[in-house]
């Protein structure tokens, strides 16, 4: 089926950021598939001369002894694999814009010191800079700004859309890629928390976007295919042992975010947050949507409702930090 051209949308779906008042729509217009299709390798002829023959067990010998080298390399964990890691419980902070994952995540540095946490890097999608590593010169120039991505998908979401997801994505993926700390205390279980990760990338951002009709199917095939291959690339180097959900209603997310005022926000209305919302109840929550693997399925989640102001009320917090300590002590390795 030939794919929709960059910026056109299925009815109802011409903006991001719907009016206010308009209700939220997930437009069912195709099935979203948790695997791009890849094309199927041809299997290869060996010629039936002795000569072909020779060649073939060659290169069967040649295969054997790459099959055997022991450099670290792992298909289910990448390059890192075979290097002698700390374990660490690893966490994910998951939520709908202005549900207070930030407050909460200062609220967790407060309550457990010892712990590593990762915050969005928003600054670096409101900055983006070219590195000294792209840079062909030996003495490169100064960083150059080449613009604020988030304010540009929220402008012109039909252009920017798959570039943003893009570069989200690279960003949590380093994140969660980072290693350990050296100076983790070594009487203590390290505990990494990271705010959104590379799942809520792709199954809450990235789909909604598709399905609103702000990415193209091509753009939404490659988008999964590469987001694909990097998972089975890193395997448990990004697996997590828990979701933390704060869950708000959408119409307390809308108000937080304008208390907070952030510039790139201030067009975004109701019915994207309501998109949002529900991405993040049937992903989490009823387990509806498709995903790459049963292991990411059964992730445990551990549910916050963040409907009360917690920022500022102490008992909440305690409430909250209570229910997390609880959480910790059923995670499994």
């Amino acid at each position: 089926m030939p794919g929709r051209e960059r910026g056109s949308a299925p009815p109802g779906a011409d903006s991001l950021f719907p009016p206010a008042g308009q209700p939220a729509r997930l437009p069912g217009i195709r099935s979203v598939r948790g695997t791009a299709p890849r094309r199927k390798a041809e299997p290869r002829s060996t010629e039936s001369c002795s000569r072909g023959k020779e060649r073939a067990e060659g290169r069967t010998s040649g295969r054997k002894k790459r099959s055997q080298c022991t450099c670290g390399l792992s298909s289910s964990g990448g390059a890192m694999a075979g290097a002698v890691r700390t374990v660490a419980k690893r966490l994910s902070v998951e939520g709908n814009i202005a549900a207070g994952k930030s407050t909460f995540v200062r609220l967790l540095r407060r309550a457990f010191p010892e712990w590593r946490l990762k915050p969005e890097p928003v600054a670096k999608w409101q900055e983006v800079r070219a590195t000294a590593a792209a840079a062909p010169q030996a003495s490169p120039p100064p960083p150059r700004d080449f613009g604020n991505l988030l304010q540009m998908i929220y402008r012109d979401p039909s252009r920017w859309s798959y570039t943003f997801q893009t570069y989200s994505c690279l960003s949590r993926l380093k994140a969660q890629l980072e290693p350990l700390a050296a100076e983790t205390p070594k009487t203590q279980e390290p505990v990494l928390v990271f705010e959104r990760s590379v799942y809520s990338d792709r199954y809450i951002f990235a789909k909604n976007l598709f399905e609103i009709g702000h990415m193209t199917e091509i753009e939404w095939i490659i988008y999964q295919d590469w987001h694909t291959f990097l998972l089975q690339t890193f395997g448990d180097q990004l697996a997590l042992h828990g979701f933390l959900y704060l869950r708000a209603p959408p119409e307390v997310c809308f108000e937080r975010l304008h208390w907070r005022s952030r510039p790139e926000e201030k067009d975004l209305q109701l019915p994207y947050l309501e998109q949002l919302h529900v991405q993040h109840e049937n992903w989490l929550v009823k387990k509806a949507t498709v995903i790459h693997s049963e292991a990411l399925r059964d992730v445990p989640v551990l549910i916050l409702d963040v409907t009360k102001d917690f920022e500022n009320d102490p008992n909440e917090q305690s409430k909250l930090v209570g229910q997390v300590k609880t959480f910790m002590k059923t995670l499994l390795f």
